[in-house]
């Protein structure tokens, strides 16, 4: 059913007689039609070869509000990089700051350097909304909302570091700094921070999209609707080594109100 998640797939030196494959096979039905022809009107996103959305194009946003609410609404992206021929992803914690995605990482992490030196990177962040049961396995996909940024990350200037992580930590875990001891020299040296540039970003959001069409052709009796997806955060558990007594700090009661006002990370 799903073969591949990808947020967007530029279709070219594809024959013309061939069926191009979903943006997100199994995600939008590949019965959806095939649209080249995106409005360009009205957008602040620019399109490029790498951010146009070739397949459900009516499901790509081109305002930059939708790009920062999808990325305001994230804890975490993937960043991939091609690293000795190889492509590589990673898992990393994200946080806007501006027009910017702060990024930070190990000092001594080959990953982080090499993006430091200048390799391009693609960083994809996605909210799961829930899953789409159709009449058919073929026609089954999902609802979600995406986004991809394509660019060269620069390397936050020392004198600017500790700013940029308190920004993060704002994003990430907000308050939590006037609970904690502030920063270190060492630890702070002992970090990387980057910023990639929101310049080149594509996003497509098609989480109202329909289960099902009329006159398709399929069985109605057959159950066919949605299965919705939210992230749901516990209760917070105390560590071990905690002093007895102490309470839960407002800062986690936040972080755990906003998950649960928004359902995602």
């Amino acid at each position: 059913m799903v073969q591949q998640y990808e947020c967007n797939r530029i279709m070219t030196d594809v024959p013309d007689t061939v069926q191009p494959p979903s943006d997100l096979p199994g995600v939008e039905s590949p019965r959806a039609e095939l649209d080249d022809s995106f409005e360009e009107s009205s957008t602040d996103l620019p399109l490029t070869a790498l951010t146009r959305v070739r397949r459900g194009a009516h499901h790509q946003r081109t305002d930059r509000a939708a790009l920062y609410d999808v990325i305001d609404g994230a804890l975490s992206g993937t960043l991939a990089i091609v690293r000795d021929e190889r492509p590589v992803a990673l898992p990393v914690g994200i946080g806007r700051d501006g027009d910017d995605v702060l990024l930070h990482g190990s000092t001594g992490s080959d990953f982080f350097r090499r993006i430091a030196a200048g390799a391009p990177v693609c960083l994809t962040v996605t909210h799961l909304m829930g899953l789409k049961y159709a009449r058919s396995l073929f026609d089954s996909s999902m609802r979600y909302r995406c986004a991809v940024v394509h660019g060269v990350a620069s390397v936050v200037p020392a004198a600017q570091k500790e700013s940029a992580l308190l920004t993060l930590s704002e994003h990430l875990m907000p308050g939590r700094s006037e609970d904690v001891r502030p920063m270190t020299a060492r630890e702070i040296a002992a970090t990387m921070v980057l910023r990639l540039t929101l310049s080149e970003a594509s996003v497509k959001d098609n989480a109202g999209s329909l289960v099902e069409v009329d006159d398709d052709g399929e069985d109605r009796s057959v159950w066919a609707g949605m299965l919705p997806l939210r992230v749901v955060a516990g209760d917070p558990v105390t560590s071990p080594q905690t002093v007895a007594g102490v309470p839960v700090p407002v800062s986690v009661r936040r972080a755990a109100q906003r998950v649960a006002a928004s359902g995602t990370t």
